[in-house]
């Protein structure tokens, strides 16, 4: 593989992982919302969805953000009828959020980053040692 090439491809990692990392930190944020409104949905957790990049000019696949995707499993439903977004039944939804799955996406986009970025650093490195070479 070229180094131009690896730089695409690590670059676009970061950029995809820098995005999941968004979404994440939103997911946490809005882990404990409510509706606005009595019975009212609350937030739902999101989710990036990546897709392959064909770049045919350096015949490699970079990782591109698809889309940000709803995630539709069910609210969470907790008794608090004094809650002023209690249904008529006194139940309150809270997002579909779980702190910890959060966190461990959270880590785990983190360490894909740092994966790319030790890739851009390297074939840095590689580049600089090709010049140093050629002087």
């Amino acid at each position: 593989m070229r180094l131009e090439a690896s730089f695409a491809v690590a670059a676009s990692g970061m950029r995809a992982q820098s995005a999941r990392l968004r979404v994440v930190a939103e997911n946490i944020a809005n882990a404990d919302s409510t509706a606005a409104t009595p019975g009212g949905d609350p937030y739902r957790r999101r989710v990036v969805v990546f897709r392959p990049e064909p770049d045919r000019t350096l015949g490699v696949a970079r990782v591109a953000v698809d889309r940000i995707a709803v995630d539709r499993s069910p609210f969470q439903l907790r008794y608090e009828p004094w809650h002023p977004a209690a249904d008529e039944r006194g139940y309150v939804k809270y997002p579909n959020v779980e702190p910890v799955v959060e966190l461990v996406d959270m880590r785990e986009a983190q360490r894909a980053y740092e994966a790319s970025l030790q890739t851009l650093a390297t074939a840095r490195g590689l580049l600089l040692e090709t010049i140093d070479l050629l002087r």
